[in-house]
């Protein structure tokens, strides 16, 4: 890497500005504040049990204290539902309360995890969302319950999953000698051109290096695609320049997405930011989690969602019988597609551009979908582009790199 790089900092941060009444500005630890959200629903929760064990005084004359019907109640975050101003609203856990099991479960799984996540921060030690959940399997039953709760509670106390010391494990991959990650424990990590590298936590992260030579961003849905690429030096041809290829394997993990957001923010216009996709609606989705977040995570939306500066290049169902891919190499629509599909053409916050809508009209319309792949079978002169490897994959995205670099404001 040359001596002139571009220092980007990961988009996470360690303090929150807050103003007091006198209109002075405090550092406030989001940490402290997850400390005190935790401990302020353990004593809310004893402070009901107390109230719900004292007996009630009757009304009637002679008769003796009555047990006491109160609920004990706690709400916390449900983000799966937002209110009409955009705010996250609340949903309630209730005992006694008629379930199909025990409706004592519900508060012991919220309890164990609070109690390994203030463990986790007082103690400055992080955890995984996996080591949280065997360490009481037959409580939690799924790994989903822990994963649930978790962000649950960031969102019920406006932190980020970083703030409560608790992480995922990295699934994400790197490949491109344009970066280097330096990390706070002094360590660097320094992508090759042929071979994957693990992205890190974004709390480990100190500084992102890039080199002034960097030309292009693509980011890959699929591993195997990414490793194709990646074991083809695709980062390094001299047609488009040098790159960086990353995954997130799939719909991608906090670390991921940190480092795309972080690589939308600071990088100039002229740099695309570009994504290939399967041509089908769960490609789409993936899309636009990198863009605009996802419902699940949508407390921490700021720090992770790129939007428009990532660029969809394909692949385009519409495009494919012009590359030689006739409609039956394609897959069939299932009902859960056209479901999704529906789905997202509806959507109206935020509007999916006219481009995305229209791909899924012909998707419903032809009632197929394709994935990445498709292009190996391609046999058109599109795949024959002069100096660049002859496989259909390489050629078709030197083509759509080429084009982005060139008119980067392609929607």
């Amino acid at each position: 890497m040359g001596e002139n790089v571009d220092r980007l900092r990961p988009t996470v941060e360690d303090e929150y500005d807050d103003t007091t009444s006198e209109g002075s500005t405090v550092n406030v630890d989001p940490k402290d504040e997850a400390v005190d959200g935790i401990e302020a629903l353990v004593l809310s929760f004893l402070t009901q049990l107390d109230s719900a064990l004292k007996p009630e005084e009757t009304q009637e004359v002679g008769s003796g204290p009555t047990r006491s019907k109160k609920k004990i109640e706690l709400r916390i975050a449900n983000r799966t539902k937002q209110a009409r101003d955009g705010t996250t609203t609340v949903r309630a856990l209730k005992f006694p309360q008629r379930f199909r099991y025990a409706s004592s479960r519900p508060f012991a799984q919220l309890f164990r995890v609070m109690d390994i996540v203030h463990e986790a921060v007082i103690n400055e030690v992080p955890v995984t969302k996996r080591d949280i959940y065997y360490r009481h399997a037959s409580l939690f039953k799924t790994q989903a319950t822990v994963d649930r709760l978790v962000d649950d509670l960031a969102a019920t106390f406006n932190v980020g999953r970083a703030d409560l010391n608790v992480r995922a494990s990295p699934k994400g991959l790197l490949c491109g000698s344009c970066i280097q990650i330096r990390l706070e424990d002094g360590n660097v990590i320094t992508p090759s051109d042929s071979e994957a590298c693990l992205i890190p936590h974004a709390e480990d992260i100190a500084v992102f290096d890039v080199d002034p030579e960097l030309s292009w961003v693509l980011i890959v849905e699929k591993e195997a695609v990414f490793q194709t690429l990646c074991s083809s030096e695709f980062t390094r041809l001299p047609e488009i320049g040098r790159g960086i290829i990353l995954t997130g394997k799939g719909f991608p993990d906090v670390a991921t997405r940190v480092l795309v957001k972080t690589l939308a923010s600071n990088l100039p216009e002229t740099i695309p930011i570009m994504a290939l996709v399967d041509g089908d609606p769960s490609g789409l989705s993936i899309l636009s989690t990198y863009m605009d977040g996802s419902t699940a995570m949508q407390h921490e939306n700021d720090k992770l969602a790129a939007g428009k500066r990532i660029k969809w290049v394909g692949i385009h169902l519409s495009e494919l019988s012009r590359l030689g891919v006739g409609k039956d190499s394609l897959l069939p629509m299932t009902s859960h597609d056209e479901k999704k599909a529906m789905s997202m053409l509806l959507h109206d916050a935020p509007p999916y551009p006219d481009t995305w809508r229209k791909e899924l009209v012909h998707m419903l319309h032809t009632r197929r979908k394709a994935e990445i792949e498709i292009l190996a079978s391609a046999h058109s002169d599109n795949s024959k582009h002069s100096g660049c490897p002859v496989q259909p994959l390489l050629s078709y995205l030197v083509n759509k790199i080429s084009l982005f670099s060139t008119n980067a404001t392609i929607d």
